[in-house]
Parts: C-alpha cells; sequence; structure tokens
C-alpha cells in the first residue's frame, strides 16, 4: 500500500491502508492508534461502526470533527480534491504530515510518502479537526 501526501480538509495529511507503514514514517508507538478517514458516512456505518443513534446525525453532518467510539477514532472527509487514487478508496488511515511533535516540513514528508497529490494552493498546514469521545450517554470534547 501507498503512502500519500495530500491536503486533508484539515491539514496536511500523510494517508495510506498500512497503518504499520505511518507507524514507520512517525516512530510513533504501535499502542497509539491512527485516525480512520471514510468517504463518506454510509461507507463508516457499512465497516462496522456501531454508533449511538443519538449521535448519528451529528456525525452525518460534522465537518473537520473526528469521533472516537470505543477507542476507535473516525472521521467522514468528502475528497477535496480531483484525485482518482482517493476517490476509488472508501477509507484511508490519516496522520498529520510531520515528524512526531514537529510541524509540517515539506523536505520529511515528500521523502517519506510515495505519492503526493496537491493543486495550486500547494500543502498548507492548518489546525487539525476537532475531537469528540462521544458513548450513548455523553459527549466530551478532547480537542
Amino acid at each position: 500500500m501507498s503512502v500519500i501526501l495530500t491536503q486533508t480538509d484539515t491539514t496536511v495529511g500523510l494517508l495510506s491502508q498500512d497503518d504499520k507503514k505511518l507507524q514507520e514514517i512517525k516512530s510513533r508507538k504501535p499502542s497509539k492508534p491512527f485516525i480512520k478517514v471514510y468517504k463518506n458516512f454510509k461507507t463508516l456505518l457499512a465497516s462496522g461502526h456501531r454508533i449511538p443513534d443519538k449521535y448519528k446525525n451529528n456525525i452525518r453532518r460534522s465537518k473537520k470533527t473526528t469521533f472516537i467510539v470505543k477507542n476507535r477514532a473516525f472521521r467522514v472527509a468528502d475528497v477535496s480534491l480531483d484525485s482518482q487514487i482517493l476517490k476509488d478508496s472508501s477509507w484511508h488511515y490519516s496522520t498529520s504530515a510531520n515528524e512526531s511533535g514537529k510541524n509540517f516540513d515539506r523536505d520529511f514528508c515528500v521523502e517519506k510518502a510515495d505519492i503526493i497529490i496537491e493543486n495550486k494552493e500547494r500543502l498548507s498546514q492548518n489546525s487539525s479537526s476537532s475531537l469528540y469521545k462521544i458513548n450513548h450517554k455523553k459527549r466530551k470534547k478532547i480537542r
């Protein structure tokens, strides 16, 4: 599986369906999971995620928001670039495009990525997604 460097719906990200490659690039502990980004809400549900009924509309309509349900982090994000590679895949693991604890460094990312997708606006580091932990009873904002 390839590692893709691209502008995500939030910031510059590394995407792949191989979480081991992303762990290696980021020098990240295997115990720390990656966010799984789905191309639409239907795909999220088809993957086996159990979403509390009272939050389904909130998740379906959310923008730039990551949710944690039963220790599984996910986000629904429309493909913002006209890239067939991203459109053909129903999900990717996602992480910010940087070394752990550092800011975006284009040279580092270009060296590590197999595929680079960017448009005329180029790649720019923006704020990360909001993060909520939800269960059947409550929703807690983490960032």
